[in-house]
């Protein structure tokens, strides 16, 4: 008999013995009979059953050899612990879902890089749920999909609003977090402060003397779209500014090309705000390619800081986005609910900060 905590004999742990749950096959090898179970790794270790579930779910109470010989048991065996059962004793999946409308944008990709780096620190997993239309119908179909998952929580992020936000009801008794999106007092929401990060950029290209500041604006459909250009507007008339006519692109370099071709030909252009980087980018190339130069002739402030924004030609002036930040943030919050606490509803604003670089300067004098 061996006691728990005493070394098994030599024969037992790393010995030349078929491990159980194997049977003899010709020359001696062994073929997998059945699956190795929590009593096979026991009686191999030496210990209990219950031992060997604490060294699988990590309880600090193990003694370091007894540890050392159930992980060397489980390894000579090929165990693999049942998150499965684990799951259904403690209630816990260690799985969070995030659903999504779109992997198109630096702003989306980098969030969800923040949301997976942020869960595997605290032992979580991410299931990623897309949803190709964002219809009430495809977002339900999404909680549903996550639900015969068996996950703990859900993390949405709420690109684009083809639809009106009210008419998007979450299923109940699911914890939500909402990333970027309008969703009210209705939900938990984390979102970079957008309102914040565009009134820095246009007040630094005032603040330089520019008469006003043109807008390149993003879709229509999108939430921190509209809340850039509403706060550009916003801006523009607390100074007691005109606001120039509105400029759409799509978030793309191309459609911030064929927006600065239009733009380069208009002289009272000398200050334009882009909402983001990458049309930033294109409108830097429409500009050069119209012998407009920045930031002699046209200062240019995008939005995000994405890394090789420092690399552009001219390095690029631009908001930065704290994209681990919000992440974090994201996964902390859909935890703190996942764990009981009471987390009221509302936005949760991860501030934003001007980095000034060399595509803006003073304005010329006429």
């Amino acid at each position: 008999m061996i006691r728990e905590g005493q070394a098994p004999p030599a024969a037992a742990v790393g010995s030349g013995a078929p491990p159980a749950g194997t049977a003899t096959g010709e020359a001696g090898q062994a073929r997998p009979r059945r699956g190795v179970s929590m009593a096979d790794v026991a009686r191999l270790a030496g210990v209990s059953s219950q031992t060997v579930s604490r060294v699988s779910n990590g309880h600090p109470s193990v003694v370091a050899g007894t540890r050392e010989r159930v992980l060397r048991a489980m390894k000579q065996l090929g165990y693999r612990p049942n998150s499965a059962a684990r799951a259904l004793r403690s209630g816990r999946f260690r799985t969070i879902g995030v659903i999504l409308f779109t992997l198109s944008t630096t702003g989306n990709v980098r969030t969800l890089e923040a949301i997976a780096v942020s869960a595997a620190e605290k032992g979580y997993a991410i299931t990623l749920q897309p949803v190709a239309v964002p219809t009430q119908t495809g977002v339900h179909g999404a909680f549903t999909r996550l639900g015969e998952l068996a996950v703990d929580g859900i993390i949405v992020i709420m690109e684009v609003n083809l639809l009106d936000a009210a008419t998007i009801t979450l299923p109940p008794h699911v914890q939500v977090v909402v990333v970027d999106s309008d969703a009210g007092d209705r939900y938990s929401v984390v979102d970079t402060d957008q309102v914040g990060g565009a009134h820095l950029a246009v007040r630094h290209l005032l603040d330089l003397g520019h008469s006003t500041v043109w807008h390149l604006a993003g879709p229509e459909g999108s939430f921190a779209a509209q809340r850039r250009e509403q706060a550009w507007r916003d801006a523009l008339a607390r100074d007691w500014r005109a606001a120039p006519p509105v400029v759409r692109g799509d978030w793309s370099a191309e459609s911030g090309y064929r927006a600065g071709l239009e733009l380069a030909g208009r002289e009272d252009c000398t200050a334009v705000f882009a909402a983001n980087d990458q049309m930033a980018l294109g409108l830097l190339r429409a500009l050069r390619e119209r012998g407009r130069r920045v930031p002699q002739d046209v200062s240019v402030v995008g939005f995000d800081d994405i890394p090789e924004a420092a690399s552009f030609a001219p390095p690029l002036t631009t908001v930065h986005q704290d994209f681990a930040e919000v992440g974090r943030r994201c996964v902390d919050g859909v935890l703190r609910e996942i764990g009981g606490a009471e987390v009221p509803p509302g936005a949760v604003l991860v501030p934003t900060r001007l980095v000034e670089r060399s595509s803006t300067a003073p304005a010329r004098r006429r």
